[in-house]
């Protein structure tokens, strides 16, 4: 009810909005579309750079008729809120992680140990598999556009390095309320804990948790290096920074709109690929210098535990459907 509710409430507003700034489909045809575009990430990070890169070209290759106004930072909500208005048409575009919303499945690509390295990642999305993954948020009201990088994700805390499972036990760490996430860093015999991406830095500096399982550039651009000095590389899962759209407000675009779109989200994605070696490259001697300690992990040990969770998720989301994405990554 209480969501029910939300969305009630979202709708509204999404109204609100598209009266206030004249969206009406019944504008002449030469009026420029507005979309807007929200995303927790920094305005200094990556993805922001990617994305204000799209909002250039789309401008430009649209001659101003379609123009997208950026929200970075988590200034209209974190990530699961972003979600929640993109589907009730408050936001028109959004990207995240925290997909639930869209369709759990959407959740698959986290599973743990399952790529290789980046190469084999994009291979899997580009590919039939991936593709298909993409079209699942059709049926629930959202068109799925791509998924940038949200990269492998590391062992980082406050206490001690961490080389084996053993070195996580007890450990109070935070996750993304990304339920694949959870049970992993359960089964690892830490404590999981799902807290908003915002509130990280003040938990990891009040004790609240002991430490956090980020993605590098997370980690820097968030300054969590400032109180979990111990950075563990394990790559023990890939996460997606999934772009989505309205679906409705992204079939109301005229052919050459959509058109435009997706040229621009191909070259955003093209080029912020081609940026991610440099980028971990410069942060790995940024942190450094700033006294992060690293270590290695023996991966054996943690693969060989994760068992249960491919178990877990085969039952919820059916065998066939894991068991062909993990085939599909494993090429």
């Amino acid at each position: 009810m209480q969501r029910h509710f939300l969305r009630i409430q979202t709708r509204l507003a999404a109204a609100a909005i598209a009266g206030a700034l004249g969206l009406a489909a019944s504008w002449p045809a030469m009026a420029a579309t507005h979309l807007r575009l929200a995303h927790a990430s920094s305005s200094d990070s990556l993805v922001n750079q990617a994305i204000q890169r799209f909002a250039r070209q789309v401008a430009e290759a649209s001659e101003g008729e379609l123009r997208v106004t950026v929200f970075p930072d988590g200034q209209l909500g974190d990530e699961a809120p972003i979600v929640d208005a993109v589907g009730a048409g408050a936001i028109d575009i959004g990207l995240g992680g925290a997909v639930d919303g869209i369709d759990p499945r959407l959740n698959v690509v986290t599973l743990p140990f399952l790529f290789r390295d980046a190469a084999n990642v994009h291979a899997f999305l580009d590919g039939e598999q991936g593709q298909a993954l993409m079209a699942l948020g059709q049926d629930h009201g959202y068109v799925v556009l791509a998924a940038l990088d949200s990269g492998f994700r590391q062992f980082a805390n406050s206490k001690h390095a961490v080389t084996t499972p053993e070195d996580l036990a007890s450990l109070k760490i935070r996750t993304p309320p990304n339920p694949v996430m959870l049970a992993t860093i359960r089964q690892l015999g830490a404590l999981p804990q799902s807290i908003p991406f915002g509130e990280v830095y003040t938990s990891l500096q009040s004790g609240v948790v002991d430490g956090v399982e980020p993605e590098l550039r997370d980690f820097y651009d968030q300054k969590w290096y400032e109180v979990a000095k111990h950075v563990s590389l394990a790559n023990y899962i890939w996460s997606a920074n999934y772009w989505f759209m309205n679906k409705d407000r992204y079939d109301s675009l005229s052919d050459a709109q959509r058109q435009v779109l997706q040229a621009a989200v191909a070259d955003s994605v093209a080029w912020y690929r081609g940026e991610l070696d440099s980028a971990y490259a410069r942060l790995d001697a940024t942190l450094r210098e700033a006294g992060v300690s690293f270590s290695e992990v023996d991966i054996a040990l943690f693969r060989d535990k994760v068992g249960p969770v491919y178990e877990q998720f085969s039952r919820e989301w059916g065998p066939a459907f894991v068991e062909g994405v993990r085939q599909a990554a494993d090429r």
